[in-house]
């Protein structure tokens, strides 16, 4: 479902402009650092949900999601006073030009993002105004072809990895070879990108002009952020974008940069969460096609709406009071569940310890 969902916004944001640069809404540096670690911890995090019981991953679930609810609502409120304060400044530095301007969406960087330069400066209403961009570019001048062909190579040598690790006896020798063969292929391509983010040679250009200094303990930090909601996201089931995309607002970054971003690097891992749960024949395939023909029609009504009401209304928050409540109601409805599932075993005694994946069978 979260697959459908994600290929169906990935593929509506291909021709979506950044909000205020003339660039993609896909930060394609941001996706490098990020998704091949995700892909990783995808897979550690779908051998945790074989090994973990039931009632553990509920009780995971809720503690992430409903902290991680909290923390996106309180930045989405952040930054609604802080549309606030762009608008009302706005609107008088209008009257005294004595002109009428037509409704602008106001936005300006999140804080919280690593060593900008410009962090404590303080800027007039007329700097920190920007109109936002509906425009639309074609695919093939707004689609980052090599990053997004090293991004498709990790996820092809990491899914070629699983598919062999499915033709060998699990746990022998064989299988923990091609488990650790997937490590240097994303560690690689991760750690690549952060040496030349660390060096200068690139830079996250969706922040605008805010410029970072990125330290070698940041960016361990945010590739360990990274692995860990990979981990996450295979242990639950989900795509790891729920961890992305509040994170990447902590590091400044646009509202529909971090959604689309997030989005784009879940599909890699979502995807590829699918194929390891169909090798574990963890799920029914025609329920499956159901509930991906259902996110895919949802997925693209969304976007439509999510973009008009953001135009309307002139306040990107929005998109962070959106991720906020989805998390949050996931929480309930996917707690809910577990808890009804918990205390059924309970009164039919039934075993709700560890498994053991070496064991284990369909």
């Amino acid at each position: 479902m979260i697959t459908g969902g994600a290929a169906a916004t990935v593929f509506y944001n291909l021709k979506q402009k950044h909000p205020t640069l003339d660039m993609p809404v896909i930060d394609y540096d941001l996706a490098l650092l990020f998704q091949p670690v995700l892909v990783l911890g995808i897979s550690i995090g779908v051998a945790f949900n074989v090994i973990f019981a039931d009632w553990m991953i509920t009780v995971l679930l809720l503690i992430i999601f409903v902290g991680i609810a909290t923390k996106a609502f309180l930045k989405g409120v952040e930054t609604w006073k802080k549309e606030t304060i762009i608008k009302k400044e706005t609107a008088r530095q209008s009257q005294f030009n004595g002109t009428e301007r037509s409704e602008e969406v106001a936005y300006e960087p999140l804080p919280g993002g690593p060593n900008t330069s410009n962090h404590n400066e303080p800027k007039k209403s007329k700097e920190t105004t920007v109109r936002l961009r509906h425009h639309k570019g074609s695919v093939l001048e707004n689609v980052r072809w090599k990053a997004l062909g090293v991004l498709f190579t990790v996820w092809v040598l990491i899914l070629a990895s699983e598919i062999a690790k499915s033709h060998t006896t699990t746990c022998s020798v064989e299988y923990w070879i091609l488990n650790l063969l997937q490590v240097p292929v994303a560690l690689g391509a991760t750690s690549y990108q952060a040496v030349l983010l660390y060096t200068g040679k690139r830079v996250i250009a969706s922040k605008g002009d805010q410029r970072t200094q990125w330290r070698a303990h940041q960016l361990v930090l945010y590739c360990s952020c990274g692995i860990c909601a990979g981990i996450v996201g295979g242990l639950l089931g989900l795509g790891g974008g729920f961890i992305l995309g509040p994170l990447f607002l902590e590091l400044g970054i646009p509202p529909q940069v971090s959604s689309a971003t997030a989005t784009f690097a879940m599909t890699f891992s979502a995807s590829m969460s699918v194929v390891e749960y169909y090798l574990l024949k963890r799920f029914p395939i025609p329920y499956t096609l159901y509930f991906v023909a259902v996110s895919t029609f949802a997925a693209f009504v969304g976007q439509v709406l999510v973009r008009k009401l953001v135009a309307i209304l002139g306040r990107a928050s929005l998109i962070i009071f959106i991720l906020s409540g989805t998390i949050f109601v996931s929480a309930i409805s996917l707690g809910g569940v577990g808890i009804s599932n918990m205390i059924q075993k309970i009164a039919n005694k039934e075993y709700m310890g560890f498994e053991n994946l070496c064991t284990y069978s369909a």
